[in-house]
């Protein structure tokens, strides 16, 4: 019998030969999470594709996959997940900048931006930022090639069920296993000694199994080499977001970790 494939994303919304959408693609065995292989997409087309091809697997992408509950509402946007979707991706991102710090500039300082319920939990930036990470625009180019390849949505949209989406944040898992050090930067004049030291750290970590994941990855001394030199971070996020798919591959349907709690506009961030 063949372990179903998993994948982690690590995902851009403006991917090119330098910065791609970077895919882990690897399998999971009594507990331990075998990385088989790096797939990398310059465009989001080619990525689109690739998520549309028949398959079986379960994987984790690194955006969000909705909005605060409280910017819809206000927005007076359709209240319905997938409506809500829709209507986003129609809109430009100078649209959603200007919508968003509209929003953003009505309200008092230190509450600007709407969060999420699985936001405060997971740690992420909130899904309306539209800079440093612009996550907005994330969102925008993502969902719409989920929905597209007509993958199954847990929680948000019923679709193939061969082929599982869930979100994902790599930063939960980083941090549970090295707190706030930082292990990654695109840009080379910041890609420091400690960050090197850090990144090694963080894969020793989940080489040994020391997350509540209770999983432990395996690596080849030439992939974990790779990981260790890319300085961007960019394969090794990939690499946790296929950890945290193999745990809610773990978990099962229909929810696959999600919590019952979980709002249906919003969407949840896997081991949140």
């Amino acid at each position: 019998m063949h372990a179903p494939l998993l994948l982690g994303c690590d995902f851009s919304s403006s991917p090119t030969k330098r910065k791609p959408v970077v895919m882990a693609l690897g399998t999971q065995r009594s507990g331990r999470v075998v990385l088989s292989k790096l797939e990398k997409f310059a465009t989001l087309q080619a990525f689109g594709e690739w998520l549309a091809q028949p398959g079986e697997w379960t994987g984790a992408f690194d955006f969000p996959f909705g909005l605060p509950r409280e910017l819809v509402e206000q927005l007076q946007w359709p209240l319905d997940w997938h409506e809500c979707m829709l209507h986003y991706a129609s809109l430009s991102r100078p649209q959603i900048r200007d919508t968003f710090a509209a929003f953003c500039n009505a309200r008092p300082v230190g509450s600007k931006f709407a969060h999420r319920a699985c936001d405060h939990l997971a740690g992420s930036s909130p899904s309306m930022k539209w800079v440093n990470p612009p996550v907005a625009y994330m969102l925008h180019a993502g969902v719409p090639l989920l929905l597209d390849a007509g993958v199954h949505l847990p929680g948000l949209r019923q679709g193939d069920e061969t082929r599982v989406a869930l979100e994902a944040y790599p930063g939960l898992l980083a941090r549970e296993l090295i707190g706030n050090r930082s292990y990654k930067n695109d840009d080379k004049a910041k890609q420091t000694p400690e960050r090197l030291i850090a990144r090694k750290d963080l894969i020793t970590a989940l080489e040994h199994g020391q997350t509540r994941l209770k999983l432990r990855l395996k690596l080849t001394h030439a992939q974990r080499d790779m990981l260790v030199d890319d300085a961007s971070g960019d394969c090794l996020d990939a690499v946790l977001c296929l950890m945290q798919a193999a745990w809610g591959a773990g978990q099962g349907g229909p929810r696959f970790g999600l919590p019952a709690r979980a709002d249906p506009l919003e969407g949840w961030i896997l081991s949140a």
